[in-house]
């Protein structure tokens, strides 16, 4: 799905924002005006995506973005939550390490399990940033690129959640593949943080 579909219609923003409102989110009460500002002066759809993006990157941390987009992350779901819960009652009485090389093998995902027990995901967007506006021919106003990998990384984080039955944090998107190829895949990296969800 990506970042260009989830943001038409504003439905997403709308949903980031609710987010970002939670006492517990770590957002200040003093940033949120600046994002509801945006909302209002926009027309929903990709403009209004894409600034707000541009004001996420420039206004919270890295931290704090993952943190919102392991809840509202890009592609969650995507019509395969039965199947993903279905592999996760089918193999919960392997060890992790087994679990995440069945889930590999069968949602085809490049998966590792490394020493310091993060899971990191290799992982190319079918989507692809430009591809979109590319096939349409038309000018959308695209996210920053730092935003909509890290939206995927919440994507990531929720299937690996379903299918794997653990819990998650996103630790890192490494973006250094792109610099020699924008075709290339995003490796996404995720800390375990419980068993069993």
């Amino acid at each position: 799905m990506g970042i260009i579909f989830v943001y038409r219609g504003g439905i997403a923003i709308k949903t980031m924002l609710k987010a970002m409102q939670k006492k517990n989110s770590g957002i200040s009460e003093n940033l949120l005006p600046l994002f509801e500002d945006i909302i209002q002066k926009y027309d929903a759809g990709h403009e209004c995506g894409k600034v707000f993006s541009e004001a996420m990157e420039k206004y919270l941390t890295k931290e704090q973005r993952f943190r919102l987009y392991e809840q509202n992350g890009g592609c969650m779901g995507t019509g395969r939550d039965k199947e993903r819960k279905n592999f996760a009652l089918e193999h919960a009485h392997m060890s992790i390490e087994k679990r995440l090389s069945v889930f590999s093998e069968t949602f085809g995902r490049q998966t590792v399990l490394n020493n310091d027990k993060t899971i990191s995901v290799t992982f190319s967007c079918p989507h692809r940033y430009h591809n979109v506006a590319r096939k349409k021919g038309e000018s959308i106003p695209l996210p920053p690129i730092q935003s909509y990998f890290e939206r995927c990384a919440g994507g990531r984080l929720h299937e690996l959640q379903k299918a794997l039955g653990v819990k998650l944090k996103i630790k890192s998107v490494d973006l250094s593949s792109l610099d020699e190829n924008f075709e290339s895949p995003v490796v996404y990296s995720f800390e375990i943080v419980g068993e069993n969800l």
